[in-house]
């Protein structure tokens, strides 16, 4: 059983999951040849932060009534998230082979019907905050005290159903509920401020009764203040800033990584710069 801690032996491990995750990450995209690296490489800090850091979980118990709940609701960057279980225990490191292989039970968006530790499905934008919201509420009536994280793309705030469940979260006022923004400011194809401007994101959800709070999304110490941080009043919008494919000096900050695949080149490059 994973309960959550604060010391300096726990940033340290945080640090060094994060690094396995994004090594196999980029292993599983080359050998799959599919993938959306460069949003899993924004999202891997914050995944490791929660899950060896802040998450109260039981791999051996995945429908464990007290856990915490996270929500990957970036479908698409479920290479990140199948590391951060595998990590966690949920399931053996050779399943991770399989990775969006025929008939593979790790498909390119998480699926709970084949996967432990996948709360709900997702894959279509805007679809996993609004169910994050909805498990909240049921924390909330049950009169439980775990906590719900969703993780959603900044591009993804662009779909309405967000604005919805953030409506409903402010006025509800539920304090367990912690919503993170990862903001790399890229999505498929263009800037995000180029598709359709997101900005000021931080006034906007402080206008619909969310507590705001902005972090370095690949600063460690960081992130784990903002997510271990106790539940308020309301619930909690953390915009990390991020760096599309960090950690990898020819996916960072590029736009066509979002579902780029290596070459053997590429490969070799990547996993001599993830040390």
């Amino acid at each position: 059983m994973h309960m959550p801690a604060g010391t300096n032996d726990t940033l340290s491990l945080i640090t060094a999951k994060a690094l396995w995750m994004r090594r196999r990450a980029f292993q599983m995209v080359y050998m799959a040849q599919l993938g959306h690296p460069g949003g899993d490489f924004s999202a891997i800090d914050v995944l490791a932060t929660l899950y060896f850091g802040v998450l109260r979980f039981d791999p051996a118990r995945p429908d464990w009534p007290a856990r915490d709940r996270f929500i990957m609701s970036k479908g698409h960057a479920s290479g990140a998230l199948y590391t951060a279980l595998c990590a966690a225990g949920y399931f053996p490191e050779s399943w991770l082979d399989s990775y969006m292989q025929p008939r593979s039970l790790l498909n390119g968006h998480p699926n709970r019907n084949y996967l432990p530790g996948v709360e709900t499905n997702t894959g279509p934008l805007g679809h996993g905050f609004p169910v994050a919201v909805g498990v909240a509420i049921a924390g909330k009536l049950s009169g439980s005290d775990h906590r719900t994280f969703v993780l959603t793309g900044d591009g993804e705030q662009q779909e309405g159903s967000n604005w919805e469940a953030a409506m409903v979260a402010g006025h509800r006022k539920l304090s367990h509920l912690t919503l993170i923004i990862d903001r790399n400011r890229l999505q498929q194809g263009a800037g995000t401020e180029e598709t359709s401007g997101l900005d000021p994101l931080d006034q906007k959800y402080a206008a619909f009764g969310w507590d705001v709070a902005f972090a370095d999304g690949h600063d460690i110490a960081a992130l784990h203040l903002a997510l271990s941080a106790p539940p308020g009043d309301r619930p909690r919008c953390i915009i990390a800033n991020t760096v599309k494919g960090k950690g990898v000096s020819f996916m960072e900050n590029k736009a066509n990584w979002h579902h780029g695949v290596p070459n053997a080149d590429q490969f070799a490059t990547a996993m001599k710069e993830l040390i």
